[in-house]
């Protein structure tokens, strides 16, 4: 029995260095760290300006070019995901570059009426993202109001 222990305690140690390791050398994967916030070109006229704050807290994270870069953003493997969400997030829809099309704008408040967004990922270590029933209903009320409930054909109005 106290051999068997001797044998894990060998196995476990060079294990734990090897996992270490792996996780310094991952640090220097760059991708994941430029946490570039290109400049706003334009917003959208919102319907009101309790909308506008409601999609700031809630979105604007991973929808506009004003992004919050936490302190993990800088950590791999976490900033790779992190990096992603934003990316995706902008080109899907950007709140900060309302100068060109954003063709996903209509669909704003289903996905939110849906439980799509936000992500369930994004919700834990943002608390301020998350939102009663009744500041969500008001941020698909002003959403629509907004950008209307997607049967312009994703387009919007300038």
């Amino acid at each position: 029995m106290a051999e068997e222990k001797k044998k894990k305690r060998r196995l476990v140690k060079p294990l734990l260095l090897g996992a270490i390791g792996l996780a310094a050398l991952i640090q220097l994967v760059p991708y994941g760290r430029s946490h570039d916030n290109p400049p706003v070109t334009a917003e959208p006229q919102w319907d009101s300006p309790e909308t506008q704050a409601l999609v700031k807290r809630a979105c604007y994270d991973c929808h506009s070019n004003e992004t919050k870069w936490p302190w993990y953003s800088n950590v791999a493997p976490v900033s790779w995901l992190v990096q992603n969400d934003v990316n995706e997030g902008r080109e899907h829809l950007n709140f900060s570059e309302w100068d060109r099309r954003q063709k996903h704008a209509d669909d704003a408040a289903e996905e939110v009426r849906d439980g799509e967004m936000p992500l369930w990922v994004y919700l834990p270590a943002h608390p301020e993202a998350r939102l009663t029933d009744a500041e969500k209903q008001q941020l698909i009320t002003g959403l629509e109001a907004t950008f209307g409930k997607g049967d312009k054909g994703g387009e919007h109005d300038d």
